[in-house]
């Protein structure tokens, strides 16, 4: 008889532990926003507020403002240019924010105006859950007459320029800086190459012998970065390629492409300059904060658009698949493009003209990756890139 209550605690206990569940998974959402982007506080051309407000209004959940060596924090004053155009512009800026707003005093007949930090302008742009500004920098360094320019998001302290004895050592030095800061302050951070064709500033050679670099730009919306290359300098896709092929055969991790608009120019549209909305990336995470979007960046679950939205990217069983949100009388071509173990370049595996497509990875394959391009043109093109596209990321097989 003694027994009976061991045994009737031993069944509850079994019974417990089986009613236990796992925690459901969040919910994953696509979140767009663009991490390179430049106001007046460096050679852009409109007050941080007016450019938070024209993403936030196009659809943006997400946005860096990247200036040029700074973060914003200081005290700095601007003189409005007595072009009309900008006149105009500040007259809009008063009127839309207001006296109580706009810090300015008129000097000599020149208007100048008190910029707004980093915290007062994202504390009038945030809204949680919908709209997150992020801290950046983008480090402008320079080697002789190579521009070599690094982004580095969610940073918590300026980084200046540090320089080097070679374009190599130059990017080295520089993202040594964030990766260090990031490990020091325990805050996720990413530092990210910047349009590497920038008068052909940065080669294949010095892309592949970077260590602790995770992202690129494989698209760039500044007409002067040469996306497609030229008859002696390969396309920044390509590289893309190239330098994931270099990773891979040296234990490195795979390299992420970015699609950014670089924007500078606001009040003069056209493809001689640098306008908002070009490019973008579409992030897969369960929350719209910073943390979460690194995660899944750092994760590969995101991918680069010039136009193109994807309802789904997935990899499952080593099968990738890639669903357009398609639109009414648009077509789509998905390409898959990978790399066989031992080769040197990518092939083109399989092309589907439609809406969605999957291509199943076997142990041969080094890594794949999705290309989708519409038969929409894009509205504000450059270079001879007409049509909406998209860039998923590439994935290896898994045993």
């Amino acid at each position: 008889m003694r027994v009976l209550p061991l045994v009737l605690v031993s069944f509850f206990v079994v019974i417990s532990c089986t009613e236990k569940k796992a925690p459901k998974a969040k919910p994953q959402k696509w979140f767009k926003g663009n991490l390179h982007t430049h106001s007046y506080w460096s050679d852009g051309d409109e007050f941080p507020e007016v450019i938070l407000d024209w993403y936030k209004n196009h659809d943006y959940q997400f946005l860096a403002l990247s200036d040029h060596n700074t973060m914003a924090k200081e005290e700095k004053w601007i003189a409005i240019r007595e072009n009309s155009i900008y006149q105009k512009a500040f007259q809009s800026y008063l009127k839309t924010y207001g006296e109580d707003w706009v810090n300015y005093k008129i000097d000599s007949g020149t208007t100048r105006v008190k910029l707004k930090t980093f915290k007062e302008y994202s504390e009038y742009a945030q809204l949680a859950g919908e709209f997150l500004v992020i801290p950046s920098e983008e480090i402008t360094d320079r080697f002789e007459d190579k521009h070599i320019h690094m982004n580095a998001t969610n940073i918590q302290e300026m980084i200046s320029p540090k320089g080097g004895n070679s374009v190599l050592e130059t990017m080295q030095n520089n993202l040594n800086q964030v990766l260090e800061q990031r490990q020091r302050t325990g805050v996720p951070m990413i530092p990210h190459i910047n349009h590497p064709n920038f008068f052909y500033s940065i080669d294949l050679e010095d892309m592949k012998a970077l260590n602790g670099e995770r992202f690129f730009e494989v698209y760039n919306g500044h007409p002067m970065v040469h996306n497609m290359g030229d008859s002696v300098h390969i396309s920044t896709e390509e590289m893309w390629d190239l330098i994931n092929i270099d990773y891979l055969e040296n234990n490195k991790q795979l390299m992420y492409g970015l699609a950014t608009d670089d924007s500078h120019s606001y009040h003069q549209i056209g493809n001689k300059w640098s306008n908002a909305g070009r490019g973008w990336i579409m992030v897969q995470s369960d929350t719209l904060s910073v943390t979460s979007l690194i995660g899944a960046m750092e994760a590969g679950h995101f991918y680069a658009s010039t136009g193109v939205t994807l309802k789904t990217v997935t990899m499952d069983a080593n099968v990738l698949t890639v669903e357009v949100d398609a639109q009414p009388n648009v077509d789509y071509e998905i390409t898959f493009i990978g790399c066989e173990k031992g080769a040197s370049e990518t092939k083109v595996l399989h092309t589907v003209i439609g809406a969605s497509a999957s291509y199943e990875l076997d142990e041969n394959l080094l890594f794949v990756r999705s290309k989708v391009v519409s038969t929409k043109k894009q509205e504000n093109p450059i270079e001879e890139l007409f049509f909406e596209m998209a860039w998923t990321q590439p994935v290896q097989f898994m045993e």
